[in-house]
C-alpha cells in the first residue's frame, strides 16, 4: 500500500511530472530573482536601532540634523606647531573645502580648537562634515581622499591619515565584501569534493549543491519583498547563504542517499523514489518545521537586525524544504542509474557494499557494547569544554574586532594614540525648547566641567547644535578602547552621574547617551534580557514537534538535552579561544577579552535548528525499524548505521563551509565560523556518533514512553520499504 502522507504524494507527483517539477522550479527561480532585482532589497536608513537610551538619542540627532558624517585628518610631525604641520594642514583644509559636500571645516590652529592638538605637541586633527546620506557620503569620499591623498604625496615631512565614518564605512565595505566573495569561491569546490568522496559520484555531488544555491538565489530575490516593511542589512546575504547552503544540501543528502539505498536492495527507479519520498521525505518535511521553529525564535529577540534575520533564515529553510520535495524526486526519477555518472573507482572501499560506513560501524559496535562508559565519557568532554562557558563576558568587539590591515585602521590607531577616545566618543544628546537659553547653556557647561572631573573623559570636546536650536551634540572622548569595560564605565558615570547633576536639574531638559559604548551596553543588556524567551520558544516548540512526531516524551526531552550540550561545548571553546585567547597565532587575530554580544543567541538558534536536522533524521530511521518489528537495541544499531554516512558527509559539508569564515579578517566573523563548526562537529561526532546511540541502548523501550494522557495523540505509520 502506498504512503499518502503529503511528502509520499509531493514525491510521487514530482517523480510523474518531471518536466513540470523541474522547470517549475527554475522559473520559480527565475521569478524570485526577478522580483528581488526589481523591487531591490531595502536597507536601514540609518544605524538607529530600538535599544535603550542609545536609541532614543539617535532618533532625536535623524529628525534634528541632516545626514551627515565627520571625518578627521591627521597630521603627525616633530612639532604640530611647526611650518611644516601647518603647511601640511593649510595644504588639507584647502584641498577638502574645494570638494563637493564638505562643510564645517575646522582647523586645530583657529581659536576655540585647540583640543584638536595632542597633548604630546606632535599631532593635529582638520576636521570636517560631508553631508547626505550614507549613499552620497560613498560617492564623496573617493575624491575627498584623493585630495587627501595629494597633499599627503606633497608634504613627505610630516605623516598624513584620513580615518572618520565615510572613509572607514568605504574601507570596512570592500574589506568585507572581498572576504565573502573569498569564502563563497572556496565554499563550492569544497562542498564538490565533499560530496564526491560521499557518493563517488560527480553527478549525484551536484545534486545537493544546485538545489541549495538555487534555493539560496531564490531566497534573495524573494526576501526584496518582506524588506519593503524590515529594512535587512548586508549581513543578510551572508546568513541565506551560511543556512541555504547548510540545510539545502542536508535535505537532499537526506533524499538521494535513501533512493540509492533502495536502488541498492533492488528497487526499481520509480519504486526507490516513492520510498525515499515517503521516508527521508517525510523526515525532511519534520526536519524543515523543526529548523523553522528554531530560526524564528529570532523573531522575539527584541532587535530589528535579528527580526530581518529571522526572516531570511526562515525563508531559506522553507524554499529548500519545498525544493527537496519537488524538484528532486523530479531529478532523480529523471535521471535514474545515470546518477552515477562520474564514478570515482577507489572510493567505494570506504563503505561496505550495503552503503554503511566502515569506520562509524566500528565505533558504533564498541559503543553499543559499552554504553554507560561511553555515555559517561561523552557527558564528561562536554560537560568540560563547555565549563568555560559559564565564565562567558559578552560586548560589541568595537574597532578592536576590525583588521588591522587596512589603512583606515592603521589610521584610526594612530589617533587614538594621539587623542584617546575622540575618535568613537560619547555623543550627549540634549534636547530642550532652546539650547541657548541661560540655563541650558550653563548646564551643558557644568555637563562638560563634571565630565572631566570624572577621569575618565579627555579633551577635545566639542558641541553641534541643530539649525532650530532644540538639540545640541556634546562629544566627550571617553577611556577605554569604545566598548570595554572602561568605557562601559565611562557610559555608566555619564548616564547616572554627570548628566543628572547637569542637564538633569533643567526643568524640561532630556539628554541620553549615545555611541559605541552606550550602544554596546544597551544591546548587551537588551540581549540578557530576551535571552530566556528567545530559548523557552525554541526549546517548547522543538520539544512538541518532536512529541507530535515520535510518539514519545523522552525523545524530545533527550534532544533537547544533547542539543543543550553541544551549543554549551561551543560556547565554551568559543569563551576559550577568543574570550582568554588561546587560538590568537594560529587564527591570526588579538583577543579584545570577550565575546562579540550578538553571537551567543545567534549561535544558539542556528545551531539548535542545524542539530535537529541530524536528530530527526537518525530517529526517523530508527523509529521506522521499530515499528517494522525491531527491538530497540536493533533499530538503534540499524537506524544509526544507516544514517551515519549521510550525517558525515552533511556535517562534513557544513564544518569546512563554516570554517572558511574563520579565516575571514574581522574578529566576529572568526567567531562566528568557529562556533558553527566546532558545535557541528562536536554534534555529528560525540552526540550523534557516540553519546545518542549510548543513551538510547540504555533507556530501551522507554525512549517511547508515552503517558497515559498523551496517548490520543496519532500513532505513526510504518512506511513502504523493501527488505
Amino acid at each position: 500500500m502506498k504512503s499518502q502522507t503529503f511528502a509520499a504524494r509531493a514525491g510521487r507527483w514530482s517523480a510523474k511530472n518531471k518536466k513540470k517539477a523541474i522547470f517549475g522550479w527554475l522559473a520559480f527561480v527565475i521569478a524570485a530573482v526577478a522580483i528581488g532585482g526589481l523591487l531591490g532589497t531595502k536597507q536601514p536608513k540609518d544605524d538607529a536601532g530600538n535599544i535603550g537610551d542609545s536609541s532614543r538619542a539617535e532618533r532625536i540627532v535623524d529628525d534634528a540634523f541632516p545626514d551627515y558624517t565627520t571625518e578627521s585628518v591627521l597630521v603627525q610631525g616633530k612639532d604640530a606647531r611647526g611650518a611644516d604641520v601647518r603647511s601640511a594642514v593649510a595644504g588639507v583644509i584647502a584641498a577638502v573645502k574645494k570638494q563637493t559636500g564638505v562643510q564645517n571645516v575646522k582647523s586645530p590652529f583657529v581659536g576655540g580648537n585647540a583640543g584638536q592638538i595632542s597633548k604630546d605637541g606632535r599631532s593635529v586633527l582638520v576636521q570636517f562634515d560631508i553631508r547626505g546620506d550614507e549613499d552620497r557620503q560613498d560617492e564623496l569620499i573617493d575624491p575627498i581622499e584623493a585630495a587627501v591623498s595629494g597633499v599627503a604625496a606633497q608634504h613627505r615631512s610630516v605623516k598624513i591619515g584620513e580615518f572618520g565614518g565615510a572613509s572607514a564605512n568605504k574601507a570596512l565595505s570592500k574589506a568585507f565584501s572581498d572576504d565573502f566573495a573569498k569564502a563563497e569561491k572556496l565554499s563550492i569546490p569544497i562542498t564538490l569534493i565533499i560530496l564526491v568522496f560521499a557518493f563517488g559520484a560527480l553527478a549525484a555531488a551536484g545534486i545537493p549543491v544546485l538545489l541549495a544555491l538555487s534555493a539560496v538565489a531564490a531566497t534573495l530575490g524573494l526576501v526584496s519583498i518582506p524588506s519593503q516593511f524590515i529594512p535587512v542589512d548586508e549581513n543578510m546575504s551572508s546568513v541565506i547563504l551560511l543556512v541555504g547552503m547548510a540545510v539545502g544540501i542536508d535535505y537532499t543528502l537526506f533524499y538521494l542517499r535513501r533512493e540509492r539505498e533502495e536502488r541498492r536492495r533492488g528497487a526499481s527507479a520509480k519504486e526507490a523514489v516513492e520510498i525515499a519520498a515517503a521516508t527521508s521525505g517525510r523526515a525532511v518535511l519534520v526536519s524543515g518545521f523543526t529548523v523553522i521553529a528554531a530560526m524564528a525564535g529570532m523573531f522575539f529577540a527584541g532587535d530589528r537586525t535579528f527580526t530581518a534575520l529571522g526572516v531570511g533564515s526562515v525563508m531559506v529553510v522553507a524554499v529548500a524544504m519545498i525544493g527537496s520535495l519537488t524538484v528532486v524526486p523530479a531529478l532523480l526519477s529523471a535521471l535514474g542509474d545515470k546518477v552515477d555518472k562520474g564514478r570515482i573507482p577507489f572510493l567505494h572501499r570506504l563503505k561496505r557494499p550495503d552503503g554503511e560506513s566502515r569506520i562509524w560501524n566500528w565505533i558504533l559496535d564498541r559503543v553499543l557494547r559499552r554504553p554507560l562508559v561511553s555515555a559517561v565519557a561523552a557527558v564528561a568532554l562536554l560537560v568540560a569544554l563547555a565549563i568555560p562557558a559559564f565564565s562567558m563576558h559578552t560586548a560589541d568587539t568595537g574597532t578592536d574586532g576590525l583588521p588591522r590591515s587596512l589603512e583606515v585602521m592603521k589610521v584610526y590607531d594612530r589617533m587614538d594614540a594621539a587623542f584617546p577616545g575622540g575618535q568613537l566618543p560619547a555623543n550627549v544628546v540634549i534636547k530642550a525648547a532652546d539650547v541657548r537659553a541661560p540655563e541650558v547653556r550653563a548646564a551643558i557647561a557644568a555637563l562638560r566641567e563634571d565630565a572631566l572631573a570624572t577621569g575618565q573623559v579627555s579633551e577635545p570636546i566639542s558641541q553641534t547644535t541643530s539649525a532650530d536650536h532644540t538639540v545640541a551634540i556634546v562629544d566627550l572622548p571617553i577611556a577605554g578602547k569604545g566598548s570595554d569595560k572602561q568605557s562601559i564605565a565611562a557610559v555608566d558615570l555619564l548616564r547616572d552621574k554627570v548628566i543628572p547633576g547637569s542637564i538633569g536639574q533643567v526643568d524640561g531638559a532630556k539628554a541620553y547617551v549615545s555611541g559605541l559604548a552606550a550602544g554596546s551596553k544597551d544591546f548587551n543588556t537588551l540581549m540578557k534580557s530576551r535571552a530566556p524567551l528567545v530559548f523557552g520558544f525554541v526549546l517548547v516548540l522543538a520539544f512538541v514537534l518532536l512529541l507530535l512526531t515520535f510518539r514519545s516524551i523522552v525523545i524530545p526531552i533527550k534532544a533537547i538535552a544533547l542539543n543543550l550540550l553541544s551549543v554549551g561545548a561551543a560556547y565554551g571553546v568559543l569563551v576559550e579561544v577568543f574570550q582568554y585567547g588561546h587560538g590568537e597565532k594560529l587564527l591570526g587575530f588579538h583577543s579584545t577579552g570577550a565575546v562579540t554580544a550578538w553571537l551567543p543567541m545567534f549561535l544558539f538558534v542556528i545551531l539548535f535548528g542545524l542539530s535537529m536536522d541530524y536528530h530527526v533524521f537518525i530517529l526517523s530511521r530508527v523509529r521506522e525499524a521499530f515499528d517494522r518489528g525491531m527491538s530497540t537495541d536493533d533499530a538503534v544499531a540499524y537506524g544509526i548505521k544507516q544514517t551515519a554516512g549521510v550525517v558525515t558527509s552533511a556535517a562534513a559539508v557544513m564544518v569546512a563551509v563554516f570554517a572558511i569564515f574563520a579565516t575571514l579578517s574581522a574578529i566576529d566573523f572568526k567567531m562566528m565560523g568557529v562556533g558553527l563548526a566546532t558545535a557541528i562537529l562536536i554534534d555529528a561526532t560525540v552526540v550523534r556518533a557516540v553519546l545518542l546511540p549510548a543513551t538510547m541502548k540504555l533507556l530501551g523501550d522507554w525512549n517511547w514512553y508515552l503517558p497515559k494522557r498523551l496517548r490520543w495523540l496519532p500513532a505513526p505509520k510504518a512506511e513502504p520499504t523493501r527488505a
